[in-house]
């Protein structure tokens, strides 16, 4: 393909080529210490908060094991072929998702910034999450655990304990201990989001150390968060296996596995379910959150990326069934001794991780012990999924502003201590007696309806704008293999068509957010800034587009497309016929220097640099 090297500029007499090169050089980066440092960034994330609180969750609320089919369709038509797609894409360009896409097709350089914003916003929520993991943790360390009884000041008339010896089916409205205890303790529950009440300082704290624990973690980049991935993102498969271990033997586990693997198949219909499944896919590899591509930049450039992506796949999708069952068979369990359906267990929110887990643990012996062990794997788990989403927001900027975050914040850590105090201050009104109802409407808009419209334009920019043909040969000049052709026709049409056709339907049977299954109706103003909320990520493509359209050149729309299409294709073209990802002095894979470099592009393209004199 022609590479058009025309100078913008009238001013000078002589055009150098090199100029275009040096411009669009990745720039220079820090590389993992080595692979597993990566695969285990990457399986971390997979094994994070996405697993163990939202798949056994958004599973429950689907109907059970009929969430099992779209979840495990989408993956292997749409998880894995994107994972691969993103891999590449952060690995040849060595940049965050902003720069990575804003390289690849200008005119979707939004979506890597729309990805930035959905980071963002996750990053003030979960921490959240990993802020009430620190107060569990913490309360854990008593000898009588407080979400265990019904004698504490917290509790209600309506706190009911229940008891093998008398085997009493629950009460109507009644409520269990651990209820009380998150509801009433933990988050002091306001009425509504209309009633934000005040900040709860234990929650505050919790949050404030939650903070310093992730900065101190990435505050280094990849070169520290790699060295505590050696022990966050391989310590919770132990406990995870253990504490499956022991659910399995829990009475009434043979009744929540029922209701995982036995699908409903009349909900396979629903479009609710394949958005859930579709969602949670997303969530769980981080497909479309900009975290895959910002890791996969720190890789050496001939990195085997097919191989981490089916080690990473299979991980996730493994790690998803040994997490339901252990979940589902404590649901089980739980509903046995409540006498009640597997229906009527869970309520909206992180309720599974906060009700139901502490609930069945206080029935276990030493339950102390399983608590505290509990508490810490999900404290890793929390962690593991921070680092990534922090890793985003922070590498974009990095990558957007070098030279301004050079001059004035001096350093890294200045940038990564920035992020972290901005994050924590959005995440306050999440702590409020109100906050559970910010979380679940920030949650539900941030990461379902927006991530899905994302991924969509992504894989359109990528495979249809700059080609899915042309991605495949810059794998083959990474790895020295093409991708396969199911690779590539999941690029180019099934997974843009099932995303579209998810997303479409989610549009058309859409119902307004609620609360606590349905209890709690948000009002139409908190309903219109969830709409809000989205759009701050929606609105970056077509924004950023209408944008590179306008400064484009020309006098007409054709005029604007022909020179968009030479913009768009300019840098990659360069990279793959001259191979320029290029050090100082010379190419690093052909071993060239500027002057041969030069001199190529000057006998190959005959640019007429003497019309380039000013007039």
């Amino acid at each position: 393909m022609e590479v058009d090297l025309t100078s913008s500029s009238g001013g000078s007499s002589y055009y150098d080529p090199l100029d275009d090169l040096t411009d669009y050089r990745p720039p220079r980066r820090q590389h993992w210490s080595n692979k597993a440092q990566f695969v285990l960034a990457c399986v971390g994330y997979c094994v994070g908060l996405g697993n163990v609180w939202r798949f056994p969750y958004l599973c429950y609320k689907s109907g059970g094991g009929v969430f099992l089919v779209p979840y495990f369709i989408i993956l292997v038509i749409c998880g894995v072929p994107m994972l691969y797609m993103e891999l590449a894409v952060g690995q040849y360009t060595r940049r965050g998702p902003i720069g990575a896409l804003g390289q690849i097709c200008p005119l979707f350089k939004g979506a890597g910034l729309a990805s930035v914003v959905i980071s963002f916003l996750m990053s003030t929520y979960y921490n959240v999450i990993i802020a009430y993991t620190l107060y569990y943790f913490f309360t854990a360390f008593k000898s009588d655990a407080p979400w265990s009884q019904c004698n504490n000041l917290w509790n209600t008339p309506q706190c009911w304990q229940p008891s093998k010896l008398l085997n009493i089916s629950r009460p109507n409205k009644s409520r269990t201990p651990s209820e009380e205890f998150y509801e009433h303790k933990v988050l002091h529950m306001s009425d509504g989001i209309d009633n934000f009440g005040v900040i709860r300082w234990e929650l505050a704290a919790c949050l404030i150390v939650a903070w310093i624990l992730v900065y101190f973690s990435i505050w280094k980049s990849v070169k520290s968060s790699g060295k505590v991935l050696y022990f966050t993102a391989t310590f919770p498969y132990i406990l995870i296996i253990a504490f499956l271990a022991r659910a399995l033997t829990l009475e009434g586990a043979d009744l929540g596995l029922r209701y995982f693997f036995k699908p409903r198949w009349e909900l396979l219909g629903d479009s609710k379910v394949w958005v859930h499944a579709t969602a949670q896919n997303f969530n769980s590899i981080g497909i479309a959150f900009g975290s895959v591509i910002s890791f996969s930049s720190y890789n050496r450039f001939n990195n085997q990326i097919l191989v981490d992506t089916l080690a990473v796949s299979t991980i996730n999708g493994v790690t998803s069934l040994l997490v339901g069952i252990f979940a589902f068979a404590t649901i089980g369990n739980i509903a046995t001794e409540q006498g009640t359906s597997v229906e009527d267990v869970l309520s909206d929110g992180p309720g599974l991780v906060f009700v139901v887990y502490p609930q069945a643990m206080a029935k276990m012996p030493a339950s102390q012990l399983w608590a505290v062990l509990f508490f810490f794997m999900l404290l890793c788990l929390g962690m593991n999924s921070q680092f990534a989403i922090v890793e985003v927001v922070v590498t974009s900027i990095q990558d957007g502003f070098p030279n301004w975050i050079k001059k004035r914040l001096m350093c890294h850590e200045m940038l990564v201590l920035i992020v972290c105090v901005v994050s924590f201050l959005f995440g306050l009104p999440h702590i409020t007696e109100g906050g559970i109802y910010f979380f679940q409407l920030v949650d539900h808009f941030a990461a379902s309806i927006s991530i899905m419209y994302l991924a969509f334009f992504e894989v359109i920019a990528i495979s249809w704008f700059y080609g899915a043909h042309r991605l495949a040969k810059n794998v083959h000049e990474m790895t020295g293999r093409h991708p396969s052709l199911y690779f590539r026709f999941c690029w180019w049409i099934a997974a843009p068509v099932l995303i579209m056709a998810v997303w479409v339907f989610s549009l058309i049977d859409y119902e307004p957010p609620h609360y606590n299954n349905g209890e709690y109706k948000y009002p139409l103003w908190a309903e219109a800034l969830g709409w809000f909320i989205a759009s701050l990520s929606l609105l970056c493509i077509p924004a950023f587009a209408v944008i590179v359209f306008i400064r484009s050149e020309g006098n007409s729309f054709m005029e604007v497309s022909h020179t968009w299409g030479k913009l768009h294709n300019s840098v990659k073209s360069q990279m793959e016929e001259c191979c320029v990802q290029c050090e100082p002095d010379k190419c690093i894979h052909t071993g060239a220097s500027k002057e041969e470099i030069r001199e190529m592009l000057e006998t190959k393209h005959q640019p007429p640099l003497a019309s380039r004199a000013p007039s």
